[in-house]
């Protein structure tokens, strides 16, 4: 089958998440907008086409199917791609942690816009430097801890069992989007996430996974995406 992959152009964003499955599958996609414009989808959020209607990307078209939500779809590629274990206790837990993450990635978003979706960041500078500052110092240390816990609990190389599986390509995503807009509060936090640090290598050097990001696939992170880099919201 190859799936049709619909996000926004010029950003990285929860569409990522997919796109790092997606690849480290080897499984046939098209980026639909990439190719064609945002505009494409339009139609599938309108509740203009058929399958289930989309509130926001990502959605994925697989067939007649269209399903929306990042861990949603993750859930729904894993098992057909080998990256989840194929007990049930094992995807429910898989899923648990993705949208344990899906929690953390929000709170990002907030860091920079905490006042109104609607508003540019430069309109709530002074908010965004407080809840950057409650995030940076207590939610970080919480999530990453919790995660570095699971692995320590585990064999210490994957987040789920013994194998790989989607939701260590997550945590890779995670922990770059991180280093990218909190660089001096994840270097303060290395020596106690030596876990997730290997983790995030090793997914670096899965061999799918390096020729993407190597690849012009990958996009950038900016200052348009859930990740951004703002040097006053990474002070101490």
């Amino acid at each position: 089958m190859r799936y049709e992959l619909y996000y926004w152009t010029g950003i990285q964003g929860r569409g990522e998440f997919v796109r790092l499955a997606l690849e480290d599958a080897g499984a046939a996609y098209l980026d639909v907008a990439r190719e064609q414009g945002d505009a494409v989808m339009m139609p599938f959020l309108r509740g203009e086409k058929p399958g289930a209607r989309p509130f926001a990307p990502p959605f994925l078209r697989a067939g007649r199917q269209v399903i929306a939500q990042t861990a949603n779809i993750l859930a729904f590629l894993a098992p057909r791609h080998g990256l989840v274990p194929a007990p049930a206790a094992s995807q429910c837990h898989a899923m648990q942690l993705q949208l344990t993450i899906a929690d953390m990635v929000a709170e990002v978003h907030d860091t920079h816009h905490p006042v109104a979706m609607e508003k540019y960041y430069e309109e709530q500078r002074p908010e965004a430097r407080k809840r950057a500052a409650s995030f940076r110092t207590q939610r970080i240390p919480k999530y990453l801890g919790y995660f570095e816990q699971i692995l320590k609990q585990g064999d210490g190389r994957h987040i789920l069992g013994r194998r790989h599986c989607y939701v260590d390509l997550s945590l890779f995503q995670l922990m770059a989007g991180l280093d990218y807009a909190f660089p001096q509060a994840m270097k303060s936090l290395r020596r106690r996430t030596p876990r997730l640090r290997a983790l995030t290598e090793r997914v670096a050097a899965r061999p799918r996974i390096a020729a993407y990001l190597a690849s012009p696939r990958r996009i950038p992170f900016n200052e348009a995406g859930i990740f951004r880099h703002y040097p006053e919201l990474d002070r101490t």
